[in-house]
């Protein structure tokens, strides 16, 4: 027997992954799941709010201290995802060598512009180019993507040189060519989880639905969208 639709919201990363599991779920047990993106931040305050979601999915320390709060259910975090940061560049401009550190600094100081993203792979590429030294030199370069706008379309439209993303936000956008993920020492893992509000009126259906999201038998699915299972 199914019930009402179930409503969760994520950040943008995950958009196009958790739309493809919601549908797949939905085909084998009749339940709806209707989900939504914004800004992982906006979300953050949304839940913050008390706005009545039932599935919440954001980078997992913000699950917790979403759960530390109050917001979501204690002891309801799944973890769904994990996701790596690639660069971009636009379509048929020249691919940058970023195959070791030292090359991908040099790719850094060579483009005329830069975006990423303002989530925690810009955190953790800001601390990246100042450890290297150059961030104070290529501050004036960076374009912030204003909120909602993907770093990609920036990189398409010849506003950013270089993107930073997560590579499940670059590979399906027209117009920019993925050149690779960061080189192992610099890469950042950001895993993906599932929390269940505590305005949620089915949450033993929403546990149902995040222990599939979080199933290994997801795994085909995950990779086509350029993440891996967490």
């Amino acid at each position: 027997m199914s019930h009402g639709p179930l409503r969760l919201i994520s950040s943008m990363a995950t958009r196009e992954v958790l739309r493809e599991l919601a549908t797949r779920y939905q085909e084998a047990t009749k339940q709806a799941v209707v989900t939504e993106a914004a800004g992982g931040v906006d979300v953050a305050k949304r839940v913050q709010a008390g706005e009545a979601v039932d599935i919440v999915v954001l980078a997992s320390n913000v699950i917790d201290k979403l759960i530390a709060e109050g917001k979501l259910l204690a002891g309801s975090r799944v973890d769904i995802v994990k996701s790596g940061v690639a660069v971009a560049v636009r379509a048929g401009a020249a691919r940058p060598d970023i195959s070791t550190e030292q090359a991908l600094k040099q790719a850094v100081l060579s483009a005329k512009s830069l975006s990423y993203s303002t989530g925690p792979s810009g955190t953790h590429l800001e601390k990246t180019f100042e450890r290297w030294g150059i961030l104070d030199q290529i501050r004036s370069r960076i374009v912030v993507p204003p909120p909602g706008v993907p770093v990609g379309s920036l990189v398409a439209c010849g506003q950013a040189e270089l993107g930073f993303q997560q590579l499940s936000e670059l590979m399906n956008l027209p117009g920019i060519e993925v050149v690779g993920p960061l080189p192992p020492p610099v890469q950042t893992l950001t895993i993906f989880s599932g929390g269940i509000s505590v305005t949620c009126s089915q949450p033993d259906t929403a546990r149902a639905v995040l222990a599939f999201m979080g199933s290994p038998d997801t795994a085909a699915i995950k990779q086509r969208h350029g993440m891996d299972g967490a």
